[in-house]
C-alpha cells in the first residue's frame, strides 16, 4: 500500500471473486477506506457450484457493506472450468442482481465473444453497467461494450511483445478508458514475472499514453475520473 501511495494511487477497487475473496477483500478495504475499495462475485470458473440463492444473499449482503460492484463474473471458454451453461446461468444471474442492487459489473471473458456480446446486450436492456475487464478481446467485442455503455480496461498485457491490440486501444474514448493491474498477475514490462502489484500500474497508463499519442499523467487523470464514476468512488483525485 505505501508503495501505490508513493507512485501516485488514489484509488484501489479489490476483487472479490468468491465469498471467500470477499470477506479478504472488504476487511482490506476496513484498514484502508480512503485507498481500498471492494467487489462482490462469483467468477466463472466456479460457475458449476453457483447457487442462485445463497449466492444472491452474500452477494447482496456484501453490496450492503459496501461493495462497489458484482464480479468479477463473466465467461471463460479457455479452461472451461466450469460447464459453459452453468456459466452463462451464473453470469445471467448477476446481471440480474446487479439490475436489483443497481451496481456495476467487472466482467471476465475469455475466448467466448459470442455469448458474451449477447449478455452484455441483456445488461444494456437491464441498464446495468459495467467494465470488460483486463480486455484482450477484439473490436467488436468492444465496440459492443461501448454500445452498451461499458467500460473498457487494460492491463500489463498491453505492454508485451505479443499485444496485438493497440487498435482497440485506440479506439477507446476518454471517458471509457480504465487501466488495472490483475495483480498478483500479469506484471508489465519492464517488469514481468515479478508478483504485480498496485504500484505498477503506472506502467501500463504510461503504454497507453504511448499508443493513442498523449501524455501520461492526462491518462492518469483521466482513467481515475472514469474509475470514480463508474463505481461511486469517493476520490477524484488525479493518478
Amino acid at each position: 500500500m505505501g508503495r501505490a501511495v508513493a507512485a501516485g494511487v488514489v484509488a484501489i477497487v479489490c476483487i472479490g471473486e468468491s465469498a471467500a475473496a470477499a470477506r479478504r477483500a472488504r476487511a482490506l478495504t476496513g484498514r484502508y477506506p480512503e485507498l481500498v475499495s471492494f467487489t462482490a462475485g462469483v467468477h466463472p470458473h466456479d460457475a458449476a457450484s453457483y447457487d442462485r440463492a445463497r449466492d444472491r444473499d452474500w452477494i447482496a449482503e456484501a453490496v450492503a457493506a459496501g461493495a462497489v460492484a458484482i464480479g468479477e463474473c463473466g465467461l471463460d471458454y479457455h479452461y472451461d472450468h466450469a460447464p459453459r451453461d452453468r456459466q452463462r446461468a451464473a453470469f445471467a444471474d448477476q446481471i440480474e442482481l446487479a439490475a436489483v442492487l443497481h451496481k456495476p459489473l467487472v466482467v471476465h471473458t475469455r475466448e467466448a465473444e459470442a455469448d458474451t456480446r449477447d449478455l452484455i446486450r441483456e445488461a444494456a436492456r437491464l441498464a446495468v453497467r459495467g467494465v470488460l475487464h483486463c480486455f484482450t478481446g477484439s473490436r467488436e467485442l468492444a465496440e459492443v461494450g461501448l454500445e452498451a455503455g461499458w467500460l473498457v480496461s487494460f492491463s500489463g498485457i498491453a505492454t508485451f511483445a505479443r499485444w496485438a491490440g493497440d487498435d482497440v486501444i485506440r479506439a477507446i474514448p476518454d471517458d471509457r478508458l480504465l487501466v488495472e493491474t490483475d495483480a498478483p498477475y500479469l506484471a508489465p514490462v519492464p517488469l514481468r514475472g515479478r508478483r504485480n502489484e498496485p504500484a505498477l500500474v503506472r506502467h501500463v497508463a504510461e503504454r497507453l499514453a504511448v499508443v493513442r499519442g498523449g501524455r501520461a499523467d492526462v491518462v492518469c487523470a483521466r482513467t481515475t475520473e472514469n474509475a470514480r464514476r463508474l463505481f461511486g468512488l469517493a476520490t477524484a483525485e488525479t493518478h
